[in-house]
């Protein structure tokens, strides 16, 4: 299909997104919110099937990431100033309210948004990961920091070494692209990078991929990604992990608020963050603040880069849940 591109100065940034060729009055308005290291192009496979299904799609660069602007302020990747990216952006469009779809850091965005106006959302669909699981009493950089003090961790890399991680990245974003989205797949094993001693470089720590083509990603959709973090750096995306303590102390007020918005939760047997990230009942967590959990499906033999890998059983799901919403849209 073809992708329409537009830009619009939004919140303090020009913001790059995408949307299909329906008109965005008349049609469910699903948003697409990826994480690092991605842009919008990590939907490119689901924007149609979701199109085909009645919906307005809508796929941003997220704030710092694709050809949306990356301010260098930590700062400017908090909880308001990310919520207000999204609400800037259904504002530009003329939508009242919208599905939100999130993956990685788009997920925790699309549940803050939901918790603070949830007259915005329709509902969230979240992709690998649930809501924010840290420790209410210890700022997770901390914890990280614990996590990671006798080995490679790929967060303290990033936060301890502000500067030299984003210019080790940029040099050899070639290098790292093919070894990081392996080792996030259901074939790959980034656990093997807690081997390496913690000052290891992020690339050194990843096992060597296979070459190109995977069974699910060519060489020509893998150098979309090389060459956007090659323009934009890799700065932005990063400021997303040093901005988490930051995000902890405003999320503080909301430990014990439940929304009310229909939420569902898409995730996979091999994803890296289910297994080593969020603690022994994930879903629990996500159900604590969403008690309108309607479906919780897993796709098997699949990792962190479930849309990628297996975009076929992503795309039927998400087809689904939408139909669900649709149903139901008097109900909610």
């Amino acid at each position: 299909m073809i992708f329409n591109h537009s830009y619009v100065d939004i919140n303090g940034v020009h913001m790059h997104f995408v949307e299909d060729d329906l008109p965005r009055k008349g049609f469910l308005p699903v948003i697409l919110c990826h994480g690092f290291p991605h842009t919008w192009f990590s939907w490119h496979r689901q924007i149609p099937a979701l199109s085909n299904a009645g919906c307005k799609v809508i796929a941003p660069d997220m704030r710092g990431m694709g050809e949306t602007s990356a301010p260098n302020a930590i700062d400017a990747y908090d909880v308001n100033t990310i919520c207000k990216d999204l609400i800037g952006l259904l504002d530009h469009l003329e939508i009242e309210k919208a599905v939100f779809v999130g993956l990685d850091f788009g997920a925790f965005a699309i549940y803050d948004l939901a918790l603070r106006f949830p007259e915005r959302v329709v509902a969230v669909i979240g992709l690998e990961n649930p809501a924010a699981p840290h420790n209410p009493s210890k700022p997770p950089l901390e914890e990280y920091q614990e996590m990671g003090a006798d080995h490679f961790l790929h967060i303290n890399y990033f936060c301890e070494t502000i500067g030299r991680a984003d210019k080790d990245l940029l040099e050899r974003v070639d290098e790292f692209f093919p070894k990081v989205f392996w080792a996030l797949s259901g074939e790959g094993n980034y656990f093997d990078t807690f081997q390496f001693p913690k000052e290891t470089h992020y690339i050194d720590a990843l096992n060597d991929a296979p070459s190109l083509p995977w069974s699910w990603l060519d060489e020509t959709e893998l150098q979309v990604f090389i060459d956007s973090y090659r323009r934009s750096g890799f700065t932005g995306g990063l400021n997303w992990y040093r901005s988490m303590d930051l995000k902890w102390k405003q999320r503080k007020p909301f430990e014990n608020t439940k929304s009310n918005v229909p939420a569902y939760f898409l995730g996979s047997e091999n994803d890296v963050d289910l297994k080593g990230f969020h603690g022994e009942d994930p879903i629990s967590l996500l159900r604590k603040q969403f008690p309108n959990l309607r479906a919780v499906e897993m796709v098997s033999k699949a990792g962190h880069l479930v849309q990628l890998e297996k975009s076929a059983e992503v795309n039927a799901s998400l087809v689904n849940f939408v139909r669900d919403i649709k149903e139901n849209l008097g109900k909610i």
